[in-house]
């Protein structure tokens, strides 16, 4: 698991407090991402922890590419009251990861930017980083204009077969557009719509087709479907559920 420390050296004796990421907090409780950000929420605003600072980090999602996250950072004495409020039972988990982060600074060289060759050695690190980064986004460019093709196609897709698209099972899909505002079943029919937001947005669509019942008579049926715009969309927000 990668640790992500918000702090750069700022001097030979001072130095920003170290914290960890609402994300990485997230894994090591094994729940999901928005549910921590949601208590720290709740938690700031009883007063019970302090509002933190929110920035971003990098990492790569489930189809290998590269997406930015919004966390907060937390400082050691916060993040033991919001593991403690979520799932007390890690939180032994948590103070032994607080006791790695600390060792590691421990035994990092204190760096002095007045020197210039410490200064010199810290910029070379950061632009071997950089370098690194726009690599992977290199590598990623072919599949992201793979998806941009894909936004830009024509037709559309059953959810069934969007579920396909996306590596998921379809109970799996239709919950989840279910519980995040993209479809609904009106009361006593059997059939999904999709809510007007989705669909004035060109992220869904809906397709009336006709059935021809085995008594010879015709049936008309509405169809949710899922634009090439709205794969594209769900592709960056569905995750396959934890296990």
């Amino acid at each position: 698991m990668s640790t992500m420390i918000s702090h750069l050296p700022a001097g030979p004796q001072e130095a920003s407090p170290l914290t960890m990421s609402s994300r990485e907090i997230a894994e090591l409780l094994e729940s999901r991402h928005d549910k921590v950000k949601q208590s720290i929420e709740r938690l700031a605003a009883r007063g019970v922890i302090v509002q933190p600072p929110m920035g971003d980090e990098q990492d790569m999602d489930a189809l290998g590419r590269l997406r930015t996250t919004s966390v907060y950072r937390l400082e050691k004495r916060d993040s033991i009251i919001v593991v403690a409020q979520l799932s007390p039972e890690f939180t032994a988990r948590l103070v032994d990861r607080w006791q790695d982060l600390e060792e590691q600074v421990a035994r990092a060289p204190a760096t002095d930017l007045n020197d210039p060759a410490q200064l010199r050695a810290l910029l070379l690190s950061y632009s071997e980083q950089h370098v690194a980064l726009q690599e992977k986004v290199q590598a990623l460019l072919p599949a992201q204009e793979k998806l941009d093709r894909i936004a830009q196609a024509d037709g559309s897709f059953c959810i069934t077969n969007t579920a396909k698209l996306l590596q998921m099972r379809p109970k799996d899909l239709f919950l989840w557009l279910q519980e995040n505002g993209w479809i609904y079943k009106r009361p006593g029919s059997a059939s999904f719509l999709g809510y007007h937001s989705k669909t004035a947005t060109s992220l869904l669509e809906h397709r009336i087709t006709t059935v021809l019942r085995a008594d010879g008579s015709e049936k008309v049926t509405e169809q949710v479907r899922v634009t090439a715009k709205g794969l594209t969309r769900l592709a960056a927000l569905v995750k396959p559920p934890l296990q």
